[in-house]
């Protein structure tokens, strides 16, 4: 042993108080972990003072074992690399030897491999007791041993590749003094980021190099090549690893595999199991596949990964293998398959890399890619494209006959229908033509979601404001037309649009409940679970506008649950934000920053699709007084609102903006405001203004906008009452929701004197009641309920009790 191991070796204090407690009790010690953890130096070093007698548990014979004497006197006997015995195919003598030094009372014996304890131990282990150790090496304490020079950053860096691992220290130490004597750095002086990344890339290349020759070279060349093959992909399960190496006893080899060392971790999703390997594991035996199979055979593995996440409608990890193994024609496949299947639920953002890739002269051959292209384009604001591509179909559907013709036309069909920024003008006109033609078999459509995953139809895939200016004629004249056309889609469309409709327009909340609860049962029954989004949206948004925000949210949340059963995976982001929605009312700081987190991010991509989660964004931002992040983001909202004709978000995205410049002081706030009402008053949009209640109230009650006039009375007496209950409404919102929106709320203290006071008028007692039952004059109460107002900002006391709620004061 040189002076530098003596140096360098960090005692891991708890696993040699367990190793003498295990001594001193005659307890079997069993001592695990991966490879260069340092488990055969604790036992030698423990022992350096003790006579004892060790074993290689790969190269032992049972005869061995077996000799060891009985005496009087006790003896230690080490059995390490205990793992390799999970290699072998016969050694069942050597097991049962093991067992019987074990249970012998005159040997005190230290078992030591890779793995927990093997199941052929399992019945001894709990019938004897074992002392089961491992432990992680003290980094902090090693690093000032050595006195290795790493800033917060770097030394986080390190850990994350040593993982605990006292060798993969070693090796940082030993690069790291190579490096600086090379570089003549004095100690106390830092590595620039080019020497720490040297210092890392060296680092890791050695610890893969020990693993490779002196761990996998060991292990019988199936296993090896299992592990290779296999760790093209981040996790697997059987079936997958069947079809990538092509083995039928792939379930034999990870119960192997299991007890060779804890390299992989297992977890339990949708009822079968999932491996993942250990980062430095799978790092290793990908660099491993590289060095000893060549570019044909790594590609074939990634093509039957591919086939398997084909045949399992899993695309977008399809088509990274299908690229990593470079097969065009495949991603070809795959990309007009995604593009038969429901496009407006496709996953044109996570596809569209593979899809930008496609020559023209690729997507020119089929209509499904010329429909994706054109679909594409246009979820990308980029119209002048999506209308070549329409037009490139068009001509395909000219130039062919038959079956190839009635495809280009069933693409063009839906092209006509379902392109964001052709908006609903003449949608009408369209979908009668759809349905003569789909019921004269000349093209067939696919489905259409109205909705495109959102909590709305009027404001879903696309905008139809328009139809709401005739709701009841259109429902009557063509509502049964629109849910032929639509199949599954059009299951309740018409009650939850008039639901929708009516609510939007401050009509009789009993209607609007009513029917959405009937378009939700119709839609329940062979329809779209996104329709009954739509349904409890619509309920939730009742529940919100009448002071039950709690009851919205719960009601939310059971669909969350519903949704998440179902697996329906595109409508949880929605329904997540819709709850940070009630969030804001009910002031849930903590969920609403928990979410913010994840919430898409906008300075990186702007996705048409990510559009409730950005006005979502936009109303956290004021919460917290970041009006311009507000500012900008809606500026991005409102060039997505008006390329793509979105009435109903142009509408919001002005009456936000409006906020935004009221708090920051620009002048120009009535004017944005007065455009924003002005819009919501054609359309008789009520509460797409109430709803940002205390928000937008002291916007309504200093601006100069008054009702239109119009030619008839009683299309002026019609505005007049929209403006009224627009203002009683927002009233109503303001007393429920008092915090809403409100930026920078400082926090409140109160008095002890005050919070009894204030809990007394939460349980309905007068001034006169608190008095006697606390002992102070009624004047006396009435000053504290005048402080208590004063400081929560309220002029009541029922705004007092909802505000106190808020903020946890009672």
């Amino acid at each position: 042993m040189t002076e530098k191991d003596k140096i360098c070796y960090i005692r891991p204090k708890r696993a040699l108080r367990r190793l003498k407690a295990a001594e001193e009790e005659n307890i079997t010690a069993y001592i695990y972990g991966v490879s260069g953890i340092g488990k055969t130096e604790l036992i030698v070093r423990y022992l350096k003072q003790k006579k004892y007698q060790m074993f290689d548990a790969g190269r032992v014979s049972a005869e061995e074992l077996e000799g060891i004497a009985e005496s009087e006197k006790r003896k230690i006997v080490v059995i390490d690399n205990l793992h390799d015995l999970a290699m072998e195919e016969e050694c069942e003598d050597i097991k049962e030897a093991i067992i019987s030094l074990i249970e012998r009372e005159d040997v005190w014996l230290i078992l030591s491999g890779r793995c927990a304890v093997p199941p052929w131990l399992a019945a001894v282990r709990y019938r004897e007791v074992f002392y089961v150790m491992f432990d992680e090496a003290q980094e902090n304490q090693y690093i000032e041993y050595t006195k290795i020079l790493l800033t917060p950053e770097q030394r986080k860096v390190s850990r994350n590749y040593c993982l605990g691992v006292p060798l993969g220290w070693y090796i940082t130490w030993d690069v790291y003094e190579q490096i600086r004597l090379r570089e003549g750095l004095k100690e106390g002086e830092y590595f620039s980021d080019k020497l720490f990344s040297e210092l890392i890339d060296r680092g890791l290349s050695q610890m893969w190099d020990y693993l490779d020759w002196h761990v996998y070279d060991n292990w019988d060349i199936r296993i090896q090549e299992f592990l290779m093959e296999v760790s093209i992909v981040d996790c697997f399960t059987a079936h997958l690893a069947e079809m990538i190496t092509g083995r039928n006893n792939v379930e034999s080899i990870l119960s192997r595999v299991k007890w060779l060392g804890n390299f992989m971790v297992e977890r339990t999703e949708k009822d079968e199991v999932v491996y993942e390997f250990r980062r430095e594991m799978c790092i290793s035996m990908r660099r491993r596949l590289k060095r000893k199979y060549n570019k044909e055979q790594i590609h074939a593995l990634y093509e039957k990964a591919g086939l398997y996440y084909q045949l399992n409608k899993e695309p977008i990890r399809a088509l990274e293998m299908y690229q990593k193994a470079g097969e065009k024609e495949r991603i070809a496949s795959l990309l007009i398959e995604n593009a038969r299947t429901a496009p407006n639920n496709g996953y044109y953002y996570q596809l569209k890399k593979y899809y930008l890739k496609l020559s023209d002269e690729k997507i020119r051959t089929s209509p499904e890619l010329m429909m994706g292209m054109s679909m594409l384009q246009s979820l990308l604001l980029d119209i002048e494209e999506s209308e070549h591509w329409y037009q490139e179909l068009e001509q395909y559907a000219k130039e062919h006959s038959g079956r190839e013709r009635r495809r280009a036309r069933s693409e063009l069909l839906y092209l006509e229908i379902g392109l964001p920024h052709r908006g609903s003008e003449n949608m009408v006109e369209i979908l009668k033509k759809a349905h003569l033609l789909i019921l004269d078999k000349q093209v067939s459509l696919q489905e259409f979601s109205v909705t495109s995953n959102q909590a709305s139809q009027m404001n879903g895939g696309k905008d139809f404001c328009e139809w709401s200016k005739r709701d009841r004629e259109l429902a009557k004249g063509i509502g049964k037309l629109v849910e032929f056309v639509l199949g599954k889609y059009g299951k309740g469309m018409v009650n939850l649009a008039l639901s929708e409709s009516f609510f939007e327009k401050g009509e009789d909340n009993y209607e609007v409940a009513s029917l959405a609860n009937k378009g939700r049962m119709q839609a329940e029954t062979g329809g779209k679970l996104e329709q009954c989004f739509v349904a409890d949206g619509m309920l939730a948004w009742l529940h919100i506008i009448t002071g039950k925000v709690s009851e919205a949210e719960e009601l939310l949340k059971r669909f969350y649950k519903k949704a998440e059963k179902e697996e329906a995976e595109r409508l949880l982001p929605n329904i997540e934000t819709f709850i940070i929605r009630c969030a804001l009312y009910s002031q849930k700081k903590a969920e609403i920053e928990k979410w913010m987190k994840k919430a898409p991010d906008e300075e990186q991509e702007f996705s048409i699709y990510d559009r409730f989660h950005y006005l979502t964004k936009v109303r956290v931002y004021l919460q917290n007084g970041r009006n311009e992040q507000a500012y900008n983001l809606l500026l991005k909202c409102e060039y997505y609102a008006t390329v793509m004709k979105r009435t109903y978000i142009k509408i919001e995205v002005k009456l936000l903006m409006a906020i935004v410049q009221y708090r920051v002081g620009d002048e120009r706030w009535d004017e944005t405001l007065c455009e924003g009402l002005k819009m919501a008053e054609e359309y008789h949009f009520v509460r797409i203004i109430t709803r940002e209640g205390a928000a937008i109230r002291p916007l309504l009650t200093q601006s100069r906008w008054e009702p239109s006039r119009v030619e008839s009375k009683e299309g002026e007496k019609k505005n007049r009452q929209f403006w009224k209950q627009v203002l009683e409404e927002t009233e109503k919102m303001t007393r429920y929701y008092p915090g809403y929106l409100k930026a920078g709320i400082e926090s409140v203290t109160l008095s002890d004197a005050m919070l009894e006071v204030l809990k007394l008028q939460a349980d309905g007692l007068s001034k006169e009641k608190i008095a006697e039952r606390l002992n102070m004059s009624v004047s006396n109460v009435k000053y504290h309920t005048q402080q208590i107002y004063k400081r929560l900002g309220v002029s009541n006391k029922a705004e007092a009790v909802m505000e106190a709620g808020k903020r946890g004061l009672l």
